[in-house]
């Protein structure tokens, strides 16, 4: 099933489509809100958060549009809501990473520098304003087509071509800085 469709909602046992759309969204929905949030375990409890909505919703979707699109609508407007929500704005998440120790001797120099550097990248990245941050993620991770980004987003074509040169421009800003 390339995409569930109309039909699989006319499947009796709900559980058993949510499963379906968990399984196979499941993961992308994940580092979608972590896209938004940077930080796992919220994207994992608003991933959690928005399965229970999709399951909640199921009879609202009419099949205008692909499942996919459906649920990743109701994922970028829950991930923005949290970011302006009282939570967000006055709880102060810690979340220790534990330290990965390269004890590899085959590691060689290339990768290290190659890691640092993705690393800075994805760091200019989750430092860019939201409005920007959605379209990179969107178009370069998920690649999503610009069409795509603006249906999600809820947008114009032309916002989202322009968002996309301007995260870039402030990306090279900031790592040539």
């Amino acid at each position: 099933m390339d995409e569930l469709t109309v039909e699989a909602m006319a499947i009796e046992d709900k559980e058993e489509l949510i499963d379906e759309i968990m399984n196979r969204y499941g993961q992308e929905i994940l580092q979608l809100t972590f896209s938004y949030v940077n930080n796992k375990a919220i994207a994992e409890d608003l991933t959690q958060d928005i399965f229970v909505k999709c399951y909640k919703n199921l009879h609202t979707y009419s099949g205008k549009a692909k499942l996919r699109t459906w649920l990743w609508r109701i994922a970028i407007n829950h991930c923005k809501d949290f970011l302006k929500s009282w939570y967000n704005k006055n709880v102060v998440i810690s979340e220790a990473e534990p330290v990965i120790s390269v004890t590899k001797k085959e590691m060689v120099e290339e990768k290290v520098i190659q890691k640092e550097e993705d690393e800075q990248l994805i760091s200019a990245i989750m430092s860019l304003p939201i409005k920007y941050r959605e379209v990179i993620y969107l178009h370069y991770y998920e690649d999503q087509p610009i069409k795509e980004i603006a249906l999600l987003t809820e947008v114009s074509h032309n916002t989202v071509k322009t968002r996309l040169r301007r995260a870039k421009e402030l990306l090279k800003e900031r790592l040539e800085g």
